[in-house]
């Protein structure tokens, strides 16, 4: 999709969902790397509740925009159901991703609102992601695979 198709609101309600985002995390305590270390160790299940929620809301979002609109508002792009493949990529890279979601404590939704609670030292584990997708994307290139696991 190019530029042209967008409504001149896209990136100013792309920056308020990202503010509301991450207020959210922030306000239901989220973006604590504590908070989901303990999660992961069975001993608090908030962030259970935090996630369901979230779910329960966008879930009824998307039903009733894609019954009563023809086209995403923001984008004039036609509602689609995108179907992903459940392959070794999707397996190998969850579970790198869990590896690292409970080496650093955080995932990387809460670390950007983490960051912005004053917990600096997330900034290393920022840097890791972004490190963790240039390294894959480089294999990538060398490999000739283009999918990126799509």
């Amino acid at each position: 999709m190019n530029n042209e198709t967008r409504s001149p609101w896209f990136l100013p309600i792309i920056y308020v969902g990202g503010i509301i985002f991450g207020l959210g995390l922030a306000i239901s305590g989220m973006a604590r790397p504590e908070v989901v270390l303990d999660f992961l160790q069975f001993d608090d299940f908030g962030l259970l509740f935090v996630m369901g929620g979230a779910a329960v809301v966008t879930g009824i979002t998307f039903a009733v925009a894609t019954r009563f609109l023809d086209r995403a508002p923001l984008t004039a792009s036609e509602y689609t159901r995108r179907v992903k493949e459940f392959d070794r990529n999707v397996v190998i890279g969850g579970a790198i991703f869990g590896v690292g979601w409970g080496v650093s404590g955080i995932c990387p939704g809460a670390a950007y609102a983490s960051f912005g609670v004053g917990n600096y030292p997330i900034l290393w584990a920022i840097a890791g992601m972004f490190l963790g997708a240039y390294a894959q994307g480089y294999v990538r290139s060398l490999t000739g695979d283009n999918t990126g696991g799509s």
